[in-house]
């Protein structure tokens, strides 16, 4: 049962992070749509926080009928919204299509309807050739890829252990921590998205991350001594009996490092990677190009989640560690060369940016 159980989780974990940015980015006004996409990672977080809480008091088994509140909310409250408008139009209903803009903006004012004919019905490999699909496509694929690569699992492995080492006594306090550190900079990225843009954020994420995970790797450094490779460093002061126990002091190293690692994914490469997703692609190829990504994306945080312990044994801590600061440099250097900046443009004038209009 728990791993049924699981399984459906799964699948409706995989079905809602590939349909709610869609939705969102289709239903939003084009000045708030950096808001409104970036409240699913906002509510992603906010629900792990209340997660962490919950199994502060809560047994596991009434923690899991607690999980089925939010869901069940949202199978009542998504009857009363209506199909977006994009949608309808490809299935011919601009009076539904009408309707449901009214219902969602108020008016038709600032509203460009895209074009919608024969050719823009479904997805067929030779679209692949044009630049409008094929440029987006490796720019979502390659955002998915780099949010994984950055060593973001990484960290949360190893969030228990550290805090710890640096003797928190409660092991729970700490998860709560995390999590709203993850609320609070979501929740800030949220409130300055249309304003500061997609790539601004994306680079201040990344080089924040970069240093981190540079200091990170430092600690694991620092802490491995001797031939026994023991974690725990001690100095010996000549003025003092009594041996002064360096590794809790550099153990508070490794939590500066993962906090401010946490704020600065939670800036900018947690949350904007799904929101871009979600406006980059054209209407016709839209329900393929943002299945891959996902696919992408959840499919590299099981490769690393699987590969990081021999990563680990291979390179040595500090390694994996530093490692995955490189891939945070080449995550700005993607950034910086070949991500667009969508802030206040319309979906078409996206598209049509792609196409070289």
């Amino acid at each position: 049962m728990l791993l049924g159980g699981r399984l459906l989780t799964g699948l409706a974990c995989g079905v809602a992070s590939l349909v709610a940015p869609v939705y969102i980015s289709e239903i939003a006004y084009p000045a708030v749509r950096g808001l409104l996409g970036s409240c699913v990672q906002l509510m992603v977080v906010t629900g792990i926080l209340l997660a962490y809480v919950a199994g502060w008091v809560l047994e596991w088994r009434w923690l899991a009928v607690l999980g089925c509140v939010p869901p069940t909310l949202m199978l009542l409250l998504m009857c009363f919204m209506p199909e977006t408008p994009r949608f309808l139009l490809t299935q011919h209903q601009h009076q539904e299509a009408m309707a449901a803009l009214r219902f969602l903006w108020g008016s038709e004012e600032g509203w460009e309807e895209p074009p919608v004919g024969a050719e823009h019905q479904g997805f067929q490999l030779a679209l692949l050739r044009r630049p409008g699909v094929y440029k987006p496509l490796v720019i979502g694929i390659s955002l998915m890829a780099f949010q994984q690569l950055s060593g973001v699992n990484a960290i949360m492995f190893y969030a228990k252990t550290i805090f710890e080492e640096a003797k928190f006594k409660d092991s729970s306090l700490a998860s709560v921590t995390v999590g709203v550190i993850q609320v609070l900079f979501t929740a800030v990225a949220a409130l300055v998205m249309d304003r500061a843009g997609r790539r601004l954020l994306l680079a201040l994420s990344g080089v924040v991350m970069v240093f981190s995970m540079s200091a990170f790797g430092t600690y694991f450094k620092l802490t491995q001594s001797g031939p026994s490779n023991s974690s725990h460093v001690s100095l010996l002061v000549p003025i003092s009996a009594e041996p002064v126990d360096v590794h809790v002091g550099l153990a508070w190293l490794a939590v500066g490092s993962m906090c401010l690692f946490i704020a600065g994914f939670a800036m900018g490469w947690g949350p904007i990677p799904w929101l871009l997703m979600s406006e980059i692609f054209p209407l016709h190829v839209k329900g393929v190009a943002t299945g891959v990504c996902v696919l992408t994306n959840w499919f590299m945080a099981f490769l690393v989640t699987k590969t990081f312990s021999s990563v680990m044994e291979i390179l040595k801590p500090y390694g994996a560690f530093w490692l995955t600061a490189a891939f945070c440099i080449l995550s700005v250097l993607f950034t910086l060369t070949f991500v667009p900046e969508t802030k206040g443009r319309t979906l078409e004038q996206i598209t049509a940016y792609f196409e070289g209009r």
